[in-house]
């Protein structure tokens, strides 16, 4: 292995097994991809984010007894623009379950996240709910449920508070309102899906919802916390709270591996194999099923929008444990 490691006896009591040092192997991987860091280009069509540096790496990760590891900065939140997407979408989930997918499908797009020709072209029901249009529609759902934008937003913060257990996570309002100002496309998707009916609430409200959860701030460290109850089955291994049955657990897995990197997703289940979700902040979080959460971030983006350090550490990582679903 590439790590040090403890021994400890298996379930039947017969041959010992390695628990990694996973310590060890983050501090190899941050070594390693440290000649990468800030390569790519920040999301300057946020100039919010334009003016983020993007030499910073942290990386992090939980494990389901609450073991904790890290490197990095792993105590600076920054902006987890998509990642937000996978909250809303367990949210919406639980309170609408098959009833959602008439609204919002399950299948790759293929196609950019912010296309407005594949949602014309599908008389507006977007392909999945992480890419732009598909997370408007989620928004829609919820203010729907919770009949009012702010209610809503003060939910979907209270869900990410709790299933982080930090108290104090908030939104940027700068960021937030540097996206309404600049949000010319999520703007025209979101009147392009009202058009075919598929938006209850006024498109603006929803839209200015949209950024609100996606200017949320975390660090990797609460973001790898966060992934816990996806990683047991819906259920939070550490306070015992289900949030969405293991069958609903299943379908957000298996939408974050098809759909998790917009039309790199595939290379990311190809060279990572894990489930997981980038955001346009350079954050990543990643699920190892019955094991961990994890969470990497590095604001520099490759050319589909997704951290250029953070899948690569991401893939030496997997590669270093074997920790990858294939």
């Amino acid at each position: 292995m590439n790590s040090n490691s403890t021994t400890a006896a298996n379930s039947k009591g017969s041959a010992p097994f390695e628990t990694p040092d996973y310590q060890k192997i983050l501090e190899e991987v941050y070594e390693e991809v440290k000649p990468h860091i800030g390569k790519g280009k920040v999301a300057d069509y946020i100039p919010e984010l334009a003016k983020v540096d993007p030499n910073q790496f942290a990386m992090s990760l939980m494990t389901l007894d609450g073991q904790s590891y890290g490197v990095g900065e792993e105590q600076k939140r920054f902006s987890i623009q998509s990642i937000s997407k996978v909250f809303t979408f367990t949210m919406a989930l639980k309170m609408y379950s098959k009833e959602l997918y008439k609204r919002v499908g399950v299948e790759p797009s293929g196609s950019p996240f912010n296309s407005l020709v594949q949602l014309e072209y599908e008389h507006g029901k977007p392909r999945n709910p992480f890419i732009n249009a598909g997370a408007i529609v989620v928004t829609d759902s919820l203010i729907t449920h919770y009949k009012d934008e702010f209610i809503t937003l003060e939910n979907i913060l209270g869900f990410i508070r709790d299933i982080s257990q930090t108290p104090d996570i908030n939104l940027n309002p700068y960021v937030a309102k540097s996206e309404m100002e600049h949000g010319y496309r999520n703007r025209a998707l979101a009147d392009l899906i009202k058009s075919f009916d598929n938006l209850d609430n006024d498109p603006t409200s929803v839209v200015e919802t949209y950024f609100k959860h996606c200017a949320v701030e975390m660090s990797t460290k609460e973001l790898a916390r966060s992934m816990l109850f996806l990683a047991n089955k819906g259920t939070d291994p550490l306070t015992g709270k289900e949030f969405v049955t293991p069958t609903q657990a299943k379908r957000i897995n298996a939408v974050m591996l098809t759909c998790g990197h917009y039309d790199a997703s595939g290379e990311f289940a190809f060279h990572v194999g894990l489930p997981g979700k980038s955001g346009v902040g350079g954050g990543i979080v990643a699920v190892v099923p019955g094991k961990m959460g994890i969470c990497v971030w590095s604001p520099a983006l490759n050319k589909y929008g997704n951290s250029y350090a953070g899948t690569l550490a991401l893939e030496l990582f997997t590669k270093k444990t074997g920790l990858s679903i294939f």
